[in-house]
């Protein structure tokens, strides 16, 4: 009985983030279809994922709480993915300015946007890393695995997504806008998974041993 009434606020709290991950990632994925099918105006899109942003830093920050005083790489890895969730605000915000220069817009937009895409896979290969004690294996039988290996994908796509984000100087122009939307797209859908997966994966006592209740 007190390990059922242990595990219950971190199965909460797990809930709870993996709730606000599928919410920010189905906004993403909105605001990414938004912005390549939708109408010229960027204003909807923009606002789309600013909504979508900040469920994921909300995620993000419970993902924290959650790791608590866990092992050392899963602790670091939920403290990156949040900073990550922070660089992603900034340009996020900043996207709403007007009139930027490509400079401006590189170093306002671009850059922090890309620091965030390189917090989520650092984020994610230290979860895979601990997921396999310390190496990085494939281990399809663990549901753990699957969460952090679904999320590192999306990663992955986030990452291309940012790189084709930079803006020309001689044109004024994204290096591939098709890239960044469906990239955007591909990448909020992963995390859609991961969330769903990460509900699915209820702490047992032995793993919610020292989190934050």
């Amino acid at each position: 009985m007190d390990g059922v009434l242990s595990t219950r606020g971190p199965v909460r709290l797990n809930l709870l983030c993996a709730g606000s991950f599928v919410c920010g990632g189905s906004l993403f994925a909105a605001g990414a279809a938004l912005a390549q099918l939708g109408p010229e105006d960027p204003t909807v899109a923009t606002v789309t994922y600013l909504v979508g942003g900040v469920f994921f830093s909300l995620g993000g920050y419970l993902s924290v709480l959650l790791a608590g005083r866990a092992r050392s790489r899963a602790r670091l890895s939920a403290v990156v993915l949040f900073v990550g969730t922070l660089f992603f605000a900034v340009s996020l915000v900043a996207a709403f300015a007007d009139g930027l220069t490509p400079r401006q817009s590189n170093g306002w937009i671009w850059i922090p946007d890309i620091i965030g895409c390189l917090c989520f896979l650092a984020s994610g290969h230290l979860a895979l890393v601990d997921v396999g004690d310390g190496r990085w294996v494939v281990r399809p039988g663990v549901l753990t695995w699957w969460v952090a290996a679904v999320n590192q994908l999306g990663s992955a796509f986030f990452f291309l997504a940012g790189l084709a984000a930079f803006t020309r100087p001689a044109t004024d122009q994204l290096v591939n806008v098709g890239l960044v939307n469906w990239g955007t797209f591909a990448g909020a859908v992963c995390f859609v998974g991961g969330a769903i997966l990460q509900a699915l994966d209820t702490p047992t006592s032995k793993r919610t041993d020292g989190l934050v209740t």
